[in-house]
């Protein structure tokens, strides 16, 4: 279905989300329609924070507001559902458009694979009423199915569409960039080398199958890398798990700015339990690249002041290689928690492949170094 007359359809004038790239028509149509304009479109630190937006936007315009997210996201939004949205609280319709990571049958990474059996079962167990828009979907039978939620909506109750890989079409063409010149594989690499044998925890999306293939072209083993390969925001957390638990030892952590967001509270919780040994690496290019590029707020943020307010003693900014190394250096020697961003170029090679490895194989391996440490 062109992407367009999915959203003629919906009918709705106000969009927010996280994005996702079975999404990316979507995502990419509200970029040409509107960019980042918080009368219509606002792109959410998380799925839980989009909630609270439409909520709001429902009390202040009396219209039905549109969510979008991967499937990924519903964790994040079960308490706003259960305790905000639901017509046994306040009642507040919610156009939900999910797109389908992990469909049964569907070759997808295994981090999706659980998700994905589950992505039905969730929107079933949290009263809310769905439709499944696949390639075959025809704008009719969406009008019809529309139609038949404007009553659900109307009793201030939530719906969901969920959208199979493919089923959105005709998307315009967006050109996402931005101004630095840092390339994160470079950055990663210069990490690694830095970094020695220290334990290493990794972002979610790109920058993991990045550092597995620097591990891989170095001959080296993947022992001394964790990669978190779902749970985005949550890096920097198993990070300072680590950290106070091998104290001996510098932890570090490779974040990035969407993940940085989604959960932000995580730096304040390190910042007050100040970890010596713990080096956070913010790796900036203000964008949700690994879904397809949409901007994140970090392009308009002061991390580095953000970083202080929360307790980090030492935080700075880089944005070329040489005063990268300077800072890695400075961290690796210094005891007290630091927090390094790099500001980043987007873009990664296109024959970027994806770990070899099974999460529990890298998990094992990495337990493995870690006993091995002092």
């Amino acid at each position: 279905m062109r992407v367009e007359r999915f959203f003629d359809i919906l009918g709705a004038d106000f969009y927010t989300g996280v994005p996702d790239s079975q999404l990316k028509a979507l995502c990419d149509f509200l970029m040409d329609r509107y960019g980042v304009d918080p009368k219509h479109h606002i792109i959410a630190a998380n799925e839980g924070n989009s909630c609270g937006i439409a909520a709001g936007y429902h009390l202040a315009t009396g219209r039905v507001p549109v969510v979008y997210m991967q499937n990924s996201g519903e964790g994040n939004v079960i308490n706003p559902l259960a305790s905000l949205l639901s017509d046994k609280v306040y009642g507040i319709p919610v156009i939900f458009v999910v797109g389908w990571r992990g469909e049964p049958g569907v070759h997808d990474e295994p981090q999706h694979v659980y998700r994905g059996e589950v992505t039905l079962k969730l929107l079933d167990d949290m009263k809310v009423d769905h439709f499944v828009v696949d390639k075959s979907t025809s704008e009719a039978e969406l009008a019809a199915k529309m139609s038949e939620f404007s009553g659900v909506l109307a009793a201030g109750r939530d719906v969901a569409l969920v959208i199979k890989k493919g089923a959105l079409t005709d998307s315009p063409s967006v050109d996402y960039k931005n101004l630095n010149e840092l390339r994160r594989e470079d950055i990663i690499d210069e990490i690694t080398k830095v970094s020695g044998g220290d334990p290493l925890v990794c972002t979610t999306g790109k920058a993991g199958r990045e550092l597995f293939e620097i591990r891989e072209n170095a001959g080296e083993g993947h022992g001394k890398d964790f990669l978190t390969v779902g749970s985005m925001g949550h890096c920097s957390s198993i990070a300072l798990g680590i950290a106070i638990n091998k104290p001996d030892n510098k932890v570090w952590c490779i974040d990035g700015d969407g993940a940085f967001l989604m959960h932000m509270g995580a730096a304040a919780v390190i910042g007050a339990s100040k970890p010596a040994n713990f080096i956070h690496v913010l790796i900036n290019n203000s964008s949700h690249e690994t879904v397809g590029g949409m901007p994140t707020v970090c392009g308009s943020i002061d991390a580095v002041a953000v970083a202080k307010a929360c307790g980090y003693p030492f935080a700075v900014s880089v944005d070329t290689m040489d005063g990268l190394r300077e800072e890695l250096l400075k961290a690796k020697a210094r005891e007290g928690l630091s927090f390094i961003e790099v500001k980043c170029a987007l873009g990664a090679r296109s024959d970027l492949g994806r770990p070899t490895t099974t999460p529990s194989e890298n998990k094992e391996a990495f337990m493995d170094h870690l006993r091995e440490l002092r």
